[in-house]
C-alpha cells in the first residue's frame, strides 16, 4: 500500500507532511540540509508525486517512505560507501 503525501508545510523547524490517511509526520529541517538553507520560497516550491516529494531547483527527492521509517537526507551516506 501506497501512502501519498496532501500537503507540505513549514515551521522554523521543521518539515510537516500531511498524508492521504489522515496523519502528519514533522521531521526536523536538519535532516535535510538543502532545504534547511533554502528559501521559503523555494521551499514552498514542492512537487507532491504519489510516493513522495519533489523540488525542481533544489535538486531534492524525498519519499514518503524514507520519511515514515525515520531517514533523513541519504547523500552523505551515498557519497561515503562509494
Amino acid at each position: 500500500m501506497s501512502i501519498s503525501p496532501r500537503a507540505v508545510k513549514f515551521d522554523d523547524d521543521c518539515m510537516w507532511v500531511e498524508l492521504e490517511d489522515g496523519r502528519t509526520i514533522g521531521v526536523p529541517l536538519a535532516w535535510f540540509p538543502r532545504l534547511l538553507h533554502a528559501s521559503q520560497e523555494d521551499r514552498a516550491a514542492v512537487e507532491l508525486s504519489r510516493r513522495g516529494l519533489h523540488w525542481d531547483n533544489l535538486d531534492e527527492d524525498i519519499s514518503i517512505e524514507g520519511l515514515l521509517q525515520g531517514r533523513g537526507d541519504q547523500t552523505r551516506a551515498r557519497i561515503q560507501a562509494a
